[in-house]
């Protein structure tokens, strides 16, 4: 039987890896690093809400599998994704501590919020813990009171920054770009006739928070290669449009993309989406967004 292998643990969300997060995350690694252990995070999916309250529409600052990604790079390689469903929500807080933090993780240092709870109606709190790791051959390094503020303030004012299209706060928050990732699929081709084609993008995710409707500055990784472009975000009100969609024009860009899964970052909002009188005053308008961005992004 193969040892696993001692770990510092950090237990939570971690929605965004902003900044706050990144604060804990440095934490972790620094002591995995002092005694030799290996760094991981407990996260849960589905959220909690999802699960324990049906029809509550959370949304999220990042797809899982984007937090997965974005723990990676920042230094976290064993990131451990429990399920989180009915039957975990029952655990009892000693089988938790037990069967999931020492046996299974062998954690042998847990990183934790004061405020942190656990188990059947999140009975159990960070004293409870620190009688477990007695029994259970563990130390709990506590996160202040004013760290874990951070972390709650940083991601209600991104989630709040997005919701009203200020990508460029978000961004300040998180330490990096706001992004969303989807697949380029076949839209209506509206784009091509006014000498701007778009790629429309798909995102299955329906929890992942999208910035509110408007023109935006943009960038993306294809084929290795940086692209920059503008995007919309909305209905299309000049054509009637009723769907929410997602659309990119990259500049000076004429590769095949469709079927392409592309990761694109939010740069700076230009506008919001307004309805034109015609296809041609929509035709001016774009190219102004266009000037506009490129001024931008030469500034």
């Amino acid at each position: 039987m193969i040892e696993k292998s001692a770990k510092v643990v950090t237990i939570g969300t971690f929605d965004g890896i902003h900044i706050g997060h990144q604060k804990i995350l440095k934490r972790v690694l620094s002591l995995a690093k002092k005694h030799n252990y290996e760094p991981a995070v407990l996260t849960l999916f589905p959220h909690p809400r999802m699960v324990l309250k049906k029809g509550d529409d959370i949304k999220l600052l990042n797809t899982i599998d984007e937090r997965i990604a974005l723990l990676h790079d920042f230094g976290i390689s064993n990131v451990i994704v429990k399920e989180f469903t009915a039957d975990f929500a029952n655990l009892s807080p000693e089988n938790y501590v037990k069967d999931i933090l020492a046996n299974e993780l062998n954690s042998k240092i847990i990183v934790i919020g004061y405020d942190h709870h656990f188990g059947k109606n999140r009975s159990a709190n960070i004293s409870d813990l620190k009688a477990f790791s007695k029994t259970y051959a563990f130390d709990i390094e506590e996160i202040s009171a004013q760290d874990i503020k951070d972390v709650t303030v940083s991601s209600t004012k991104i989630r709040n920054a997005l919701s009203n299209g200020e990508v460029r706060m978000a961004n300040s928050y998180l330490g990096y770009n706001y992004f969303i990732t989807g697949q380029v699929i076949k839209g209506k081709g509206l784009g091509k006739t006014l000498e701007f084609p778009t790629a429309n993008i798909h995102i299955d995710e329906t929890y992942k928070l999208i910035p509110n409707d408007g023109v935006y500055v943009v960038k993306s990784k294809i084929k290795a290669t940086t692209c920059y472009g503008m995007m919309n975000i909305g209905t299309n009100p000049t054509v009637d449009g009723k769907k929410r969609s997602i659309e990119v024009h990259f500049f000076d860009f004429h590769q095949d993309i469709y079927g392409d899964e592309l990761k694109i970052d939010f740069l700076k909002r230009l506008r919001s989406e307004q309805k034109f009188e015609s296809l041609d005053a929509l035709k001016s308008q774009l190219k102004r967004d266009k000037t506009n961005a490129l001024n931008y992004l030469n500034a």
